[in-house]
């Protein structure tokens, strides 16, 4: 008998062992080190027979789990990393079982695109957003991007009497933008746009990283009528800052353009009544990007896209697959294999249906305001130390800081994250060195914070 007739029939043995070490890993995720120095010898050749799923878990628990890192623990702060609800943790072992290949909502397909169809609406509920935006869900902020840039840049061709999509795009698309975020630019670059094509608008004066209107629309003067796509921020990296939603507003009345925020982590401010204002005026958007695996807390490769309905057909002619005959009309039955990149997806929206349905609004709320008090607590410490000083205010869920001796701060960062205690990553920031810690983990708590400064204080004195 072969190993893999052998592991079916031992299935119920190999799961528990999975779920027994998983919930160890999770108890005990305090605990475990936020960085590792370890290195693992890789081997090249597979082995003939194979060893059988207990043999290959025994194997992984000698080669590589003890020096995985707890990057979805309360302490991990950089990247702006969100941890994994236990309601989560259930969809994505549900979305694995099932095994979907998430396309159609009808027509012989399966349930799951309705599933992700039903999570695009909870979504659009939870930020208060209008119902006049359809969604999908893609890997990450990358795609999300990319998505939205590409449906924008199909709408410029039409402007142009151009169908860029099945032609190709010719001329120069003009992107107007302060402070995109690398996904952004990368999938300026992916679409044949230029990464470094872009038209830079200033900031607003006074330590901001929000676009400034007034050069903004003197931007847009500059280009005689010529239509152009914007990219805007709800959230920027360093300091989670916000451009003027209800401003550009205003200027979508007056000139024609396509608009879109990418609202990575920021937009969860939606989600609570302290800071929804931050957002305000943001759902007349063309289209908006949001990370479910930073602050919705699901496992990782998991975001959305949102595009307002009016242009459902510029995204089909976007992404369909017109040449494959078995698919049928584009047109003519729903598949998400016309509205994104993708032809093959798992069911990624079953952990964000499965904690949305589990927390609820107010759920969620209760993780964005205590993160945000997190990122306070951790900024008053900061100011407090006369070895430290904040590089902007904190607006929302990040600490932008730095040494007071700015030289110092590359082998502060490295022998702080080398304690395995808190991870932070450096940043630059108005002409300084600095330092990010980004508060998203449903799990952190004042004791986090309390270990993360003991240990800072503890480096300082060996520097």
């Amino acid at each position: 008998m072969n190993n893999l007739n052998i592991d079916q029939q031992n299935l119920d043995a190999i799961l528990a062992e999975v779920k027994k070490q998983g919930i160890d890993y999770l108890n005990h995720i305090h605990e475990r080190s936020t960085a590792s120095s370890g290195e693992v010898q890789i081997i090249g050749d597979l082995n003939e027979q194979g060893t059988g799923a207990i043999e290959a878990l025994k194997q992984f628990n000698q080669r590589f789990e003890p020096i995985m890192v707890a990057s979805s623990g309360p302490r991990y702060w950089g990247f702006v990393t969100g941890g994994t609800t236990p309601a989560a943790i259930a969809g994505d072992w549900l979305a694995t079982i099932y095994d979907q290949n998430t396309q159609s909502a009808k027509g012989g397909g399966d349930i799951s695109a309705t599933i992700e169809l039903e999570t695009i609406q909870l979504l659009l509920s939870l930020f208060n957003l209008p119902k006049d935006f359809f969604g999908g869900f893609v890997t990450g902020a990358t795609l999300s991007n990319f998505t939205c840039l590409a449906v924008g840049r199909q709408w410029i061709g039409k402007q142009l009497g151009k169908d860029f999509a099945r032609e190709g795009v010719s001329g120069n698309v003009k992107v107007l933008s302060a402070t995109p975020h690398s996904s952004a630019i990368k999938s300026l670059s992916m679409l044949g746009l230029g990464s470094g094509n872009f038209i830079q608008v200033n900031v607003m004066q006074g330590n901001r990283e929000a676009l400034d209107v007034a050069d903004l629309e003197l931007k847009i003067k500059a280009l005689n009528g010529e239509p152009f796509i914007l990219i805007s921020s709800a959230g920027t990296v360093n300091t989670v800052d916000f451009d003027d939603f209800e401003a550009i507003n205003a200027l979508k009345e007056k000139y024609n353009f396509w608009w879109h925020i990418d609202a990575a982590f920021g937009g969860f401010a939606a989600c609570s009544p302290k800071y929804d204002h931050l957002v305000k005026g943001w759902g007349n958007a063309d289209s908006i990007t949001v990370d479910c695996h930073k602050w919705l807390n699901v496992p990782y490769e998991s975001a959305v896209f949102f595009v307002k309905e009016k242009h459902q057909l510029l995204q089909v002619e976007t992404f369909q697959n017109s040449n494959a005959a078995y698919l049928g009309n584009p047109m003519d039955n729903f598949s998400y294999l016309n509205f994104l990149p993708e032809n093959s997806r798992r069911l990624r929206a079953l952990p964000a249906w499965f904690t949305l349905t589990s927390y609820g609004k107010q759920g969620y709320q209760e993780i964005v305001e205590r993160n945000v008090d997190m990122a306070l607590q951790f900024a008053g410490f900061i100011s407090e130390n006369p070895n430290f000083e904040l590089l902007a205010p904190v607006r929302l869920n990040t600490v932008c800081f730095s040494l007071t001796d700015e030289s110092l701060v590359p082998s502060f960062l490295t022998k702080l994250n080398a304690t395995g205690k808190v991870f932070m990553t450096p940043t630059f920031y108005n002409g300084k060195k600095g330092i990010r810690a980004a508060f998203v983990n449903w799990r952190t708590k004042n004791e986090d914070i309390e270990l993360a400064t003991v240990a800072m204080k503890e480096i300082l004195t060996e520097l």
